[in-house]
């Protein structure tokens, strides 16, 4: 009786071939151990949804009355680049006398793997019969313990209906929408595809109108005001006004005195007057670790400090994982490990060592007996976050940007075994003629963590942390203002986006909506796209020429403020991606039916179409390229039933 595991790529089918029993014997595509277990494995998605002409070869040419393209049977197709690897598994899938789906355990995981088992034809009795594997972590003892607990793959199914649901409704959004659009630009005189997406488009917008925003910005002046305030034992320090409720006719939304006369006035009635400390606040902080990284995290700091875009981060952390195994698995978006990765440490910590000798002295101080909280079974999902493993290889193998890459994830986990940065907060609150002062310093008490931080990073630029030392005063002690000041500023626009920032901005944008239900959505489902298409949808709106790059600065084109402009204003806000996100969860909690979420979404893509058609595309007469389609073979058909 041969049983077939089925992982979702060849790396955690290696692993898992490793920890099974039997003698290993490598054939093309799989592993055998011993003589009744089959190790094979998917390269991700296998199959894709097929392309609209599958349906019906009208649809080739791109025309408005087509529109919109609702497959009543939806149909799949190999992806030409795995085609190989796809007719391996349905031979080892029908020769098989049992399965286990060992995809990864999330949502895309577990259809990954449904979709390639049912389109190898399984009959219900095996597919009923399947079980299912659930792995977090590529230790082998995490790898045999999950091997004890296998389950039913039935019971995943919500799972799987949700990340069908979702695959279709983008399928049906994308291919509707970018094919109207362009179709509307092109009437216009656009040359070119104008792309739209559930993702991109939002994307999109939140770079227009950051530059629009930037663009229309009026600066203003606003003014703060100093003193200089004495004890009664000579010593001085200086404080700054904090404006009362009262004032607020005078500011603006952010708290800044825009009113001159008012900062005038203050500081002419406090001017050598007598006053008394209010409040004095003591305070001694900590400050842990910050965990290792997930994908976004390590693109956003390889961004800031190498000038290294999305796409060539991943690219980077590919090689690192694939090629030179130095890295775990990048595209994860956790941040967090398994307690079974702790006894590891000591392993870790020597090869990093021997591969960055820069960093051997950080290893011989880091204190292995410290268990930071990222170790927690609880917080792992799908993948742990990404750390070094313990192969080590000398530096001069690597190119530049992979030692970089690899330096930043070794010193992020290095920081586990650090102490936390310690500082002390020092706040004296003063009242002077009925105005409140207050006074503020923060000095380092233990670098920490921080000591492992690069000698760029590690100056204290921030002013909060001073030298300067305040008194020592007690409440009800008499100061005197011996002197002030009036600061004249002004208010300055937001930045453009760079690399960072917007990846910052898609893990977090919920801050960018003001709806509390559509906030709360985003923030628990992470923000717009994922660790492994963020990069990928970044890139897509540079290539349709809908960004560009003005040194580290990402700025809207013309072609890419005129199409956001042009379209309605809930194509390019993330509150639809929010609501999918919501319905999508209910999905998988058996808390709704995949009809309950298609069947709106169609009835609504026909006014959709019908709002989109009325808006104006000809400011982009004239813009774009044309871009010449290639005429491909249609791919074999394989029909899928439509999920109920």
């Amino acid at each position: 009786m041969v049983k077939l595991f089925i992982a979702e790529k060849p790396s955690l089918g290696r692993a898992l071939a490793d920890a099974l029993p039997g003698p290993k014997q490598r054939e093309d595509g799989y592993i055998r151990c011993g003589a009744d277990i089959w190790v094979s494995w998917c390269i991700g998605h296998l199959l894709e949804q097929a392309e609209p002409d599958s349906y019906d070869p009208a649809y080739k040419q791109w025309r408005l009355e087509h529109l919109p393209i609702l497959p009543s049977t939806w149909q799949l197709q190999p992806k030409s680049t795995t085609r190989k690897q796809l007719t391996l598994l349905r031979k080892l899938i029908k020769q098989a006398d049992s399965l286990v789906h060992v995809g990864d355990p999330d949502r895309e995981g577990q259809l990954l793997v449904d979709e390639v088992i049912n389109y190898s034809g399984v009959n219900q009795a095996k597919r009923e019969a399947t079980l299912r594997c659930l792995i977090n972590d590529m230790n082998p003892d995490a790898i045999r313990k999950a091997l004890q607990g296998l389950r039913q793959n039935s019971e995943f199914i919500p799972l799987a209906t949700s990340a069908l649901a979702r695959t279709r409704a983008d399928w049906l959004y994308g291919i509707n929408m970018t094919r109207l659009c362009t179709l509307l630009g092109q009437a216009a005189g656009y040359n070119g595809v104008l792309s739209i997406g559930r993702v991109q488009t939002p994307v999109l917008g939140l770079v227009v109108h950051r530059d629009q925003e930037i663009e229309h910005f009026v600066s203003r002046p606003f003014y703060e005001v100093f003193v200089t305030l004495q004890t009664t034992a000579g010593e001085s320090f200086i404080a700054k006004w904090k404006p009362s409720a009262a004032c607020e006719p005078y500011m603006d939304e952010e708290g800044r005195v825009l009113s001159r006369r008012l900062a005038e006035v203050v500081l002419e009635k406090v001017k050598g007057k007598n006053g008394s400390v209010k409040a004095v606040k003591r305070d001694k902080k900590k400050q842990p670790a910050p965990l290792p990284y997930n994908l976004s995290a390590l693109q956003i700091d390889a961004s800031k400090r190498f000038n290294l875009n999305a796409q060539k981060t991943l690219d980077i952390c590919q090689q690192l994982y694939e090629r030179h195994k130095l890295i775990t698995y990048p595209r994860s978006d956790c941040r967090y490990l398994p307690n079974g990765h702790y006894a590891e440490r000591q392993a870790v910590t020597q090869a990093i060592a021997k591969t960055v000798s820069g960093l051997s002295e950080a290893v011989g101080q880091a204190d292995l007996g410290l268990k930071s909280k990222a170790w927690n079974d609880s917080k792992v999902s799908a993948h742990h976050a990404i750390i070094p493993t313990s192969r080590s290889m000398p530096a001069e193998r690597l190119s530049q940007d992979e030692q970089n890459i690899y330096e930043l994830v070794a010193r992020q986990y290095l920081m586990q075994f650090y102490p936390p940065f310690e500082y002390a907060e020092h706040q004296i609150d003063s009242e002077v003629e009925g105005g409140l002062f207050i006074a503020r310093q923060k000095s380092v008490l233990a670098d920490g963590w921080k000591a492992l931080l690069p000698p760029q990073k590690s100056t204290r630029q921030d002013a909060e942390f001073s030298s300067v030392v305040l008194p020592n005063v007690k409440t009800g002690d008499l100061v005197n203002c011996i002197d002030g000041r009036l600061d004249e500023k002004q208010t300055s626009p937001p930045k453009h986006f760079t690399d960072a920032t917007l990846l910052a901005a898609m893990t977090g944008i919920a801050r960018f909506v003001s709806d509390p239900e559509i906030k709360k959505v985003l923030r628990d489902t992470d923000g717009l796209g994922t660790e492994a298409t963020r990069a990928g949808i970044i890139e897509l709106l540079f290539k349709r020429q809908f960004l560009t790059r003005k040194g580290k600065e990402i700025h809207s084109t013309d072609i890419g403020r005129l199409l956001v402009n042009s379209l309605p204003e809930r194509m390019v806000v993330p509150d639809m991606t929010a609501h999918w996100e919501s319905q999508l969860g209910a999905i998988s909690e058996k808390q709704m039916r995949y009809g309950e979420f298609m069947q709106p979404l169609t009835q609504g893509l026909g006014e959709l179409i019908s709002e989109v058609r009325r808006q104006d595309f000809r400011g982009l007469k004239g813009m774009g390229k044309k871009v010449v389609r290639k005429r491909r073979k249609p791919p074999a058909k394989r029909t899928v039933a439509r999920t109920n």
